[in-house]
C-alpha cells in the first residue's frame, strides 16, 4: 500500500471551500488524503483531548505520523518545561495515547538536527531513545550526511534494522553536510516513509536569513520529477515493505497539496475533487 499525505492540514488552502473553520479542516483534509504528518507535536506536548478530537474527526482507515517533541530530538535550546528526560517522555507518551489506542498511529517521527552527526555519543543517544519508546513504531530522519557516507551507509542501515527504526527516505537539496542523499532502502518490513522537502538548494542552509523557514521549502515538483518518484516507489515496494507513506513537505508556496494529488494520479489512485473556486463578496 502506498499512501500519499501532506505535512499538516491547516495551510493547504486549495483543499478547503471559502470560510472553512479551522476546526473542520482536518475532516475535509481526510477526504483528500489518507495520512497526515503532525507538526504541532514537535513544538509542544499537546493535550490528550486534542489528539482525541483529531481521532474522532477522521475515518477509521486514516493514519497519523506524529513528530517527536523537540526536547526529545535536541532541537530546543530554550527552557523545556520538564524536570528531566523521563518526565518529558512520559508526558509525550501519555499525550498521544488516544492516537495509539485508536490504531491510527502510523509512526512517531524523530527528525534530528543538522548538527546530529554520526558519532558514538549520538548512536548511544539513539539506542536510549528507542528504549524509551517501547514497542511503538518510530521513524528516523537524519539531517547530517555523515550517516550515509562511505562505509557508514550500510552500517547506519543495519543499525536501524537491528534497533527497530523505520528509515525516513528524503528528497531534498544536496547542499553539503546539512542534507542527506536519497537512500532507497527500507529498514522495517512494515513501513517506509518518504518525505518530499523540495529542491530549493539556495535556501536550504540559510538559517540566519530573514524568512528562511518560509522559503526553505519553496519548490514545486514537476510532473516529470514525480513520475521518477513513482519508479522509486516501485523499487521500495519490491523490497517487500508492506506500507509506504509519502509526505509532501514543500508547502512554502502552497505546492504540497497539488503535488500530492499529482502523485496520486500517477499512481492510479482516486483523488477527491477540489472545492470549486468561489467569489467571496462579503
Amino acid at each position: 500500500m502506498i499512501r500519499i499525505g501532506l505535512g499538516g492540514w491547516g495551510d493547504h488552502d486549495v483543499l478547503y471551500p471559502p470560510r472553512t473553520p479551522a476546526s473542520q479542516k482536518l475532516t475535509v483534509y481526510a477526504r483528500h488524503f489518507p495520512v497526515v504528518e503532525v507538526d504541532s507535536s514537535f513544538y509542544a506536548v499537546l493535550a490528550e483531548a486534542t489528539y482525541q478530537k483529531w481521532v474522532e474527526q477522521t475515518p477509521p482507515s486514516f493514519a497519523f505520523i506524529l513528530k517527536a517533541y523537540q526536547g526529545m530530538t535536541g532541537h530546543s535550546r530554550g527552557n523545556i518545561p520538564f524536570n528531566d528526560a523521563g518526565e518529558m517522555y512520559d508526558a509525550y507518551l501519555k499525550s498521544i495515547s488516544p492516537v495509539v489506542k485508536s490504531g491510527k498511529l502510523r509512526a512517531i517521527l524523530f527528525q534530528f538536527p543538522p548538527w546530529f552527526d554520526c558519532s558514538p555519543d549520538h548512536v548511544r543517544q539513539l539506542r536510549a531513545v528507542r528504549k524509551r519508546m517501547g514497542e511503538l513504531p518510530v521513524a528516523l530522519e537524519f539531517r547530517h550526511r555523515s550517516w550515509f557516507l562511505g562505509e557508514y551507509k550500510e552500517r547506519t542501515l543495519d543499525f536501524m534494522r537491528e534497533e527497530g527504526w523505520i528509515h525516513i527516505i528524503c528528497d531534498e537539496p544536496q547542499a553539503g553536510e546539512g542534507s542527506v542523499p536519497t537512500v532507497l532502502e527500507s529498514t522495517d518490513p512494515e513501513l517506509a516513509i518518504v518525505r518530499m522537502h523540495g529542491r530549493n538548494t539556495s535556501a536550504w542552509n540559510q538559517s540566519g536569513a530573514p524568512n528562511w523557514r518560509e522559503v526553505r521549502y519553496l519548490y514545486h515538483y514537476s510532473r516529470e520529477e514525480l513520475a521518477e518518484w513513482a519508479g522509486k516507489l516501485e523499487v521500495l515496494s519490491a523490497q517487500g515493505v508492506k506500507d509506504i507513506c509519502m509526505i509532501f513537505n514543500n508547502n512554502s508556496g502552497g505546492d504540497a497539496a497539488p503535488n500530492g494529488r499529482t502523485m496520486m494520479e500517477l499512481l492510479g489512485q482516486q483523488a477527491s475533487e477540489l472545492p470549486p473556486e468561489q467569489i467571496d463578496l462579503f
